[in-house]
């Protein structure tokens, strides 16, 4: 099956509810952007750079295939930011829970790192997509029932404007380093009255840095990636942040030290980016969705 048709079986199944996840009605959603079979389409115009080349490499990689770090965001400064990679690589937990009781319709989550919660909502019988541009995330979802394709949130993707949820938890409003390019991005994605969930961070801060991928080793072997941007945000920067995109907060809530925001797209929101140009797509899809996604996968329509 090509990449565009394992893209399509994602958003035209019809959900259900169960365990508490709700959906909504979303018959004439989705026909997702054709795609040339083994091809990345090309970033969106608005999009930064946002650190393929270390989120694909080790040590990322690593320790998502070992389950566990030690990994960090080493700030250029040398300030260390321990990443929680036991948990990600665990089941979802009661916070994690927390956040998907809330998921509506399709829900398309980025930089899903190894699927704890696409491979939760699928088992739920959800329909969830995550993207990630790290090959073993990608593995590592597909290997866990969940659907994933090695893709950013700033290349085209399945389902553009049709979306009913789109997650941004484990610190990933940090993506790209700019929280108003990636929540205007995030608005792009969603269906009008969407609902954009927003993992924060517990301190009241604004930050934008340049990080590269730590181990806490002494390098060995190649030279490391150069640093990529970053982000942190707290709820009332977010909030800031967000207005001006048509995202509006609808809940807010804290579980396990984990501070959440639930924000909704105006129905009536005029976006402000354009299309990409796909006539320069170039770059190599390394993994795509489970071989099963068009058959018997819960993503399947019945």
């Amino acid at each position: 099956m090509s990449p565009a048709g394992r893209d399509r079986d994602v958003l035209s199944s019809h959900p259900d509810r169960r365990d508490g996840l709700s959906s909504r009605p979303d018959h004439d959603v989705l026909s997702p952007p054709h795609h040339d079979r083994d091809t990345l389409s090309p970033p969106h115009p608005d999009a930064p750079p946002w650190g393929a080349d270390s989120w694909s490499a080790d040590p990322y990689a690593v320790a998502l295939r070992n389950g566990h770090g030690p990994l960090f965001l080493r700030r250029t400064d040398g300030w260390l930011l321990p990443l929680d990679v036991e948990r990600w690589c665990a089941g979802a937990d009661a916070a994690d829970l927390s956040a998907l009781h809330r998921c509506e319709g399709p829900v398309l989550d980025v930089g899903c790192g190894p699927g704890r919660l696409v491979a939760e909502l699928a088992a739920r019988g959800h329909r969830a997509l995550g993207i990630d541009v790290s090959d073993a995330a990608v593995d590592r979802t597909l290997r866990l029932g969940g659907s994933a394709l090695r893709r950013s949130v700033f290349e085209t993707l399945p389902g553009e404007g049709r979306w009913g949820t789109v997650l941004l938890v484990d610190g990933n409003i940090g993506i790209g380093g700019d929280p108003s390019r990636l929540l205007r991005r995030t608005a792009d994605l969603l269906a009008p009255g969407g609902l954009l969930v927003v993992e924060t961070a517990p301190q009241d801060i604004d930050e934008r840095v340049h990080v590269r991928l730590d181990d806490g080793h002494a390098p060995t072997g190649p030279a490391p990636a150069d640093p990529f941007p970053w982000a942190r945000l707290g709820t009332p920067a977010l909030l800031g942040h967000a207005r001006p995109h048509g995202l509006h907060p609808v809940d807010q809530w804290d579980a396990d030290g984990r501070p959440f925001v639930a924000l909704r797209r105006s129905r009536a929101v005029r976006t402000t980016s354009h299309p990409p140009d796909t006539r320069n797509s170039a770059a190599v899809i390394s993994s795509q969705f489970p071989r099963n996604t068009s058959g018997d996968s819960p993503l399947a329509g019945s």
